[in-house]
């Protein structure tokens, strides 16, 4: 069984924030298979798919960023999933808007929501999926993150949101991080 969970704050008011990349992301997978986020429980609306005939849990906590691991952590203990199972969608600041990057492991890079994971999973032994949003510059970082993405900065977007779901689709069908990262870094 694999855990794939989008990050993002939970409301109408951060819905096309760039820090809910993550949870853009997991909805364009979810529109493209057809599939809703159906239950409500472990903090998160999540659903249990069959998917290329392996079970899957997509999930989106509704912690808020910063206590993500909550949720993950929750869903990993019920369900019996292992870190190594587990692939986490969100946003990264260090790379332009929508470049991505796999990441089988490793530290937080100042992302709360993967502290937050790191802390509750007790291991940085997960697979992450980043999306870049580009770092602000001379704007403030909270105003930049809690902002929506331009027409022109959507559009990079949906190109990596369309990848995500080949990546998505990898990971299930059971590629490791090291085979994704040569196909899609």
């Amino acid at each position: 069984m694999k855990i794939i969970a989008g990050l993002g704050n939970p409301g109408k008011k951060y819905d096309k924030t760039k820090h809910n990349t993550g949870f853009m992301a997991m909805d364009y997978y979810l529109n493209e298979k057809g599939l809703s986020l159906d239950k409500n429980k472990f903090e998160g609306l999540w659903t249990k798919q069959k998917i290329n005939n392996k079970d899957v849990i997509l999930l989106e906590p509704q912690t808020f960023m910063n206590e993500s691991g909550r949720s993950v952590a929750q869903a990993a203990n019920f369900f019996k999933v292992k870190p190594e199972d587990i692939l986490i969608i969100h946003d990264d600041m260090d790379m332009p808007i929508g470049k991505i990057r796999i990441r089988a492991d490793g530290k937080s890079g100042g992302h709360n929501g993967i502290k937050s994971i790191v802390r509750d999973l007790g291991t940085e032994k997960f697979n992450r999926l980043k999306i870049g949003i580009r770092h602000p510059q001379k704007a403030s970082v909270v105003s930049w993150v809690l902002t929506p993405f331009n027409e022109e900065q959507q559009k990079l977007m949906d190109d990596a949101f369309s990848t995500s779901v080949k990546i998505i689709d990898d990971f299930i069908a059971g590629h490791d991080s090291q085979y994704l990262m040569n196909k899609y870094n």
